[in-house]
């Protein structure tokens, strides 16, 4: 059997659903580049993709109203945005094994077109739509809700803290001066440079870290002390 149509039955069962109209089904899994884009408006699934963004939006927002009933505008909108984007849409397209079941030009295959994100995202959109035009919106809102739930979780899973917060924290919960950080160089031209950062607490010495802004650099310094002085000696967690 073609490997293709193994993957796209793959995808039917992860999604838990049949396509009645198989050719909707090959429209969202088409990309432009077939037939060196010279395909027919809607043979394609930027169409489709068009709607799919619109109705991830309705589900995603549906959903996060649910979950907190209570939240702002302004609370929503910034999950909204992480969770219907390209990166997103592309990490549930790996999730549900997309890539293989898209039909790409030779020279999309060729370099590397079924893992790029803009792919993976865009026809993640598209199935959506397909599913929506074939099924429903109570269908697309199942399919939906099962394979967005791991990027929930992740989205209301507690953050780690950042290096220079774990840093002063531990320092002022032992009573010593928060960190000093101090810029000890600075190399490379004016559109790449290279911040090199020194961070010291009192009575624990001190470390460097490099990146390419001060605020990237002061991180990794407070990076570099944790793991080389403190996990040693407290166990910083």
């Amino acid at each position: 059997m073609n490997a293709r149509v193994v993957a796209i039955e793959a995808l039917e069962r992860r999604l838990g659903y049949v396509f009645q109209d198989r050719r909707l089904l090959e429209r969202a899994l088409t990309h432009a580049s077939v037939g060196d884009g010279t395909a027919k408006p809607g043979l394609d699934n930027e169409r489709l993709e068009f709607l799919g963004d619109r109705v991830l939006g309705l589900l995603t927002a549906e959903r996060l109203i649910e979950l907190d009933p209570a939240a702002s505008e302004g609370d929503l909108a910034p999950r909204l945005n992480a969770l219907v984007n390209r990166k997103t849409c592309a990490r549930v397209a790996r999730a549900i094994a997309l890539g293989p079941a898209l039909r790409l030009s030779g020279a999309e295959t060729r370099t590397g077109g079924r893992d790029k994100d803009s792919i993976l995202g865009n026809a993640c959109e598209a199935l959506i739509a397909a599913l929506y035009q074939d099924a429903g919106l109570d269908e697309t809102r199942r399919v939906f809700l099962d394979i967005w739930s791991a990027e929930f979780e992740a989205l209301s899973a507690p953050r780690p803290k950042d290096p220079k917060t774990r840093l002063q924290e531990w320092a002022q919960g032992r009573g010593r001066p928060v960190p000093v950080y101090a810029v000890v160089q600075r190399e490379g031209p004016e559109h790449a440079p290279v911040f090199t950062v020194e961070v010291t607490v009192e009575g624990h010495g001190a470390a460097q870290g490099q990146g390419s802004s001060r605020q990237m650099a002061e991180k990794s310094a407070a990076q570099a002390l944790i793991d080389r002085v403190l996990i040693d000696r407290e166990g910083v967690k």
